[in-house]
């Protein structure tokens, strides 16, 4: 088990390593999350929903995702509450105080998804979350030690040299644990350290005799690496500024969820995104591309608060393009619905009303991947795949002139004019010849090939080369 001393600390990436690292050997290796707070998600091949990270985990691990790597899924929708999604489906919402209590049923279904995993693979590499060191959270804990105490699992504790502190974080957090969970912690990882190691030599001495721990090794800092986000914004991109540029802004929602669907395009070497959170200034753009969200009434109420209806009308009228994905095409329409209080008290709310339809959240969560081809006109056709989330069925006249031809039905609607796209398919922008038509579309004239999943596969294999040189990976895994 992976545990940190941070969130962010590296977590996900050791275990995406160590799983692409065996999967390279020829070892059975599974990725596996006990419990994830997180709002970017994927489908499952068994039709459930599980965090991002675990899904880019299995693809290391040469595996298609499944429910049993994250049985556990928590997706905030306020400060207070999140949705509790259980072996891949939505169980209810609950409030932080709720699910404490509800915890000892829920590490029922940690387990019972563990000893399925147990029984196929030689290896489950466990990613834990947040820090074990939280006090406030040890009770009935099942995300860190709690989870590792249940199962006899080893651990190692990775921290984020670059923050700063390492030493007091690892020291610090080792202090913390009870001497059971101390004898279990087999040692440490320093994870995006940047100079001459050299220079660190003596404090990883001085680490090792004050704590009795080995320093397994010191991954370093790399340099423009890509994995997709758990759950924080990652505002990096690189620009050839060479080539003919567009440019794409995207509002920050307080509950924006699934924006790595937004990675490639971000990491587009023509594409200029541009991220804009609360009180930012929202430059000009060729592209408004509103994301997926976990609470529509609420992000909606925060674009009007902060002038974004005004701005993507007078967008529109200077011959600007608006995508919504998702969350984001709901609010594209005339009015949202919530006869089940799904998102709170509301029962109607008004939505941006730049297409002619309406949207009624429902009780049962759509969760399926599909294919399919753009069929818009104005959009070059091409193939798309992705997944949809969404607890919404919408309907109304717009969708009458879709924008994808799936294979037993149509997804999405197009505005007359060819100005404004919504569709609730995530991963749009993933496939080379989908995301060069999205982008003629906006305004690119020529466009270069880009392609976004050979892109991820040469990141892992960087990141199980870079684990190889700099980790004692045959004395870990001993």
């Amino acid at each position: 088990m992976i545990q940190g001393t941070t969130s962010d600390a590296g977590k996900s990436t050791l275990v995406a390593g160590l799983c692409r690292l065996l999967k390279n050997r020829g070892e059975r290796v599974v990725p596996f999350k006990p419990q994830n707070m997180a709002l970017n998600s994927a489908v499952t091949v068994d039709g459930g929903e599980i965090g991002r990270a675990q899904a880019v985990q299995a693809l290391a691990a040469g595996l298609e995702p499944h429910t049993d790597m994250n049985p556990i899924l928590l997706k905030p929708n306020s400060d207070t509450g999140a949705q509790v999604i259980v072996h891949g489906h939505a169980l209810k919402n609950l409030s932080a105080v709720d699910y404490h209590d509800y915890k000892t049923t829920a590490m029922e279904a940690v387990l019972e998804s563990y000893n399925r995993l147990k029984q196929q693979y030689d290896w489950i590499i466990v990613e834990g979350a947040g820090s074990p060191a939280e006090i406030n959270l040890r009770d009935r804990d099942i995300a860190n030690m709690g989870f590792a105490e249940a199962v006899d699992c080893n651990v190692i504790i990775v921290a984020d040299i670059d923050r700063g502190g390492v030493f007091a974080h690892l020291v610090g957090t080792l202090d913390l644990l009870s001497k059971t969970e101390q004898q279990r912690t087999l040692g440490f990882i320093i994870n995006r350290f940047r100079g001459d190691i050299t220079l660190l030599q003596s404090g990883l001495d001085w680490l090792e005799e004050k704590t009795h721990k080995k320093v397994f090794g010191v991954l370093p800092y790399l340099h423009g690496f890509h994995l997709e986000a758990e759950d924080s914004v990652n505002i990096n991109q690189v620009i050839d500024e060479s080539q003919q540029q567009i440019n794409i802004v995207v509002p920050v929602f307080p509950h924006i969820s699934n924006h790595t669907d937004l990675d490639a395009l971000r990491l587009h070497p023509q594409v200029n995104l541009q991220y804009v959170a609360t009180d930012m200034q929202k430059p000009n753009a060729d592209l408004i591309i509103l994301p997926g969200s976990k609470n529509i009434q609420g992000d909606l109420n925060w674009l009007r608060q902060q002038g974004w209806q005004q701005h993507i009308n007078k967008h529109l009228r200077y011959g600007g393009k608006v995508i919504g994905i998702c969350g984001g095409y709901q609010m594209l329409g005339e009015k949202l619905h919530d006869p089940h209080g799904i998102e709170g008290d509301i029962k109607t709310s008004d939505g941006l009303a730049l297409l002619e339809f309406e949207t009624t959240l429902e009780k049962q969560k759509e969760l399926k991947r599909v294919e399919g081809t753009f069929c818009a006109d104005g959009i070059e056709q091409a193939k798309v795949s992705g997944y949809e989330i969404h607890m919404g069925i919408s309907k109304g006249p717009a969708l009458d002139k879709p924008a994808i031809q799936l294979p037993n039905n149509m997804d999405g609607a197009i505005s007359d004019d060819g100005k404004i796209m919504g569709t609730y398919l995530h991963g749009l922008f993933d496939k080379p010849s989908a995301l060069s038509s999205l982008l003629k579309w906006a305004g690119l004239t020529e466009t270069s090939h880009f392609d976004y999943e050979s892109l991820r596969e040469q990141e892992l294999n960087r990141l199980a080369n870079e684990m190889q040189q700099h980790i004692n990976i045959d004395e870990l895994l001993k």
